[in-house]
């Protein structure tokens, strides 16, 4: 394994875990209060991770909203809102309304599968 192989999975492992980090809107208030966002070189970065929206790359993400985060990210309006705590917290609260409301919607199609698939080995026999 050559060392630019090393290197280029290092940088690999680096920015999917920062890029997830992305979802966190504790982490997204964490970064703004700092000033990350004000730092035109960080700014440029979050432009550039936008690759991780590629098929290619977005089939390694265990937290799939973080590329909306990064998506929003991208509008200074939204990165200055972030100061705000309340703004984080807002963001947390609608995440876990929307992962709430899939869930159920999620547990729902299952069961109706189940059902349908109960009710074929029913009608074949």
């Amino acid at each position: 394994v050559s060392s630019d192989d090393t290197g280029n999975r290092l940088r690999f492992q680096l920015e999917l875990e920062f890029v997830q980090c992305l979802a966190n809107p504790n982490y997204l208030n964490f970064l703004a209060q700092r000033g990350y966002f004000k730092d035109k070189a960080f700014v440029n970065y979050l432009k550039y991770l936008l690759y991780w929206k590629e098929p290619e790359y977005a089939k390694y993400l265990k937290y799939p909203q973080c590329l909306h985060m990064l998506e929003l990210l991208q509008y200074e309006h939204f990165r200055k809102e972030l100061v705000n705590a309340q703004c984080a917290k807002f963001i947390d609260e609608q995440q876990i309304l929307h992962w709430q409301h899939y869930s159920r919607k999620r547990m729902r199609l299952q069961q109706a599968l189940a059902e349908q698939q109960q009710q074929n080995n029913t009608s074949v026999k």
